[in-house]
């Protein structure tokens, strides 16, 4: 079993999926066992409970203090724009894990 869920939310669940097998890849380099997963924002309410961090796609970053408020329990951010451009898996990864250790 993983030890930790991070779950990726977009518009579509589309563009986030290429990151999240970026990050799955970094994980799996570090011998890091962690569920990864990319969803529309629009299952949020399906998906946010069973993370442990949520990052956010550059696109939706506007619903970033809405989603705070609907899950207070949960750490929320949003992915750096270079990070997301650059499908930087490596950097998202160490982002979800700052939060995590916070």
């Amino acid at each position: 079993m993983a030890e930790k869920t991070i779950i990726l939310f977009c518009g579509a669940g589309m563009s986030t999926s290429l990151l999240v097998n970026k990050m799955k890849e970094a994980a799996s380099a570090q011998g890091k066992d962690y569920e990864i997963h990319a969803h529309a924002l629009s299952e949020e309410s399906l998906s946010a409970p069973t993370a442990d961090v949520i990052l956010i796609g550059p696109q939706v970053r506007f619903e970033l203090e809405n989603m705070r408020k609907r899950n207070p329990d949960k750490k929320i951010t949003d992915i750096p724009m270079r990070t997301y451009g650059m499908m930087d898996g490596k950097g998202a990864l160490a982002l979800a894990e700052k939060f995590m250790a916070e």
